[in-house]
């Protein structure tokens, strides 16, 4: 069985477990997702299924993407991603409603999704900066990067500043990806996971969840 699935992040709680431990969940509601696409070796090259989540507005979706979801029977999607896959999906056909059900045998979650966009941040804020000092001999400098290096350090690259140098700039709003992610509990009857600790993005943002590839033998055990 696929162990993927779209959904969008709720929110954080607390839960306890059957030995009444408490544990810091997020919320997320997984699926129902519709299979819009079987991808198969002979004819796209790679083995994949391409998932739908959240029916888009008629409106709001081009002819395209209804032609497409058309052929899953389906609506077009708000939200849609492909799963690659090493072997040929096994009983997933198109147009199949994938549930959270899926997660019932995985211990571990990986979870992909937009962080928070933070705008324009500084130096202190985007790289964890510690400022200049305090005293009275800085004066209106205290949160400043200070010396973003001459030209002798970048002999032989021109007098640019190298790529990668830690300077303001745009924070946040990028996708990333938070590995093994315990679920504490799985609520079938509304689409409910319950992962531990705390995912990528805002409340009511969509997000990825699949098993975990890299696996921690210590998590697993916990």
């Amino acid at each position: 069985m696929l162990a993927a699935l779209l959904g969008k992040k709720i929110g954080a709680t607390q839960v306890y477990d059957d030995q009444g431990i408490l544990h810091n969940v997020t919320v997320v509601q997984a699926g129902p997702c519709n299979v819009l696409q079987v991808k198969t070796l002979e004819i796209d090259g790679y083995s994949a299924v391409q998932l739908g989540y959240s029916d888009k507005k008629p409106i709001r979706a081009n002819k395209c993407e209804t032609g497409h979801a058309a052929k899953a029977s389906t609506k077009a999607k708000a939200f849609v991603r492909e799963v690659r896959l090493s072997a040929p999906a096994e009983g997933v056909e198109v147009g199949q409603a994938l549930t959270v059900e899926v997660f019932t045998d995985t211990a571990l979650v990986d979870v992909v999704a937009t962080s928070k966009g933070k705008g324009f941040a500084g130096v202190m804020k985007r790289h964890h900066f510690a400022g200049l000092g305090a005293s009275h001999g800085t004066e209106r400098k205290h949160r400043s990067p200070g010396s973003i290096a001459g030209h002798a350090t970048n002999r032989g690259f021109g007098g640019d500043i190298k790529r990668g140098k830690r300077m303001p700039g745009h924070m946040g709003n990028v996708q990333c990806t938070t590995r093994n992610h315990k679920i504490i509990g799985i609520d079938k009857e509304n689409n409910l996971l319950l992962v531990k600790g705390s995912v990528p993005g805002p409340n009511g943002g969509f997000v990825f969840i699949r098993a975990s590839k890299k696996t921690q033998a210590s998590k697993a055990k916990k």
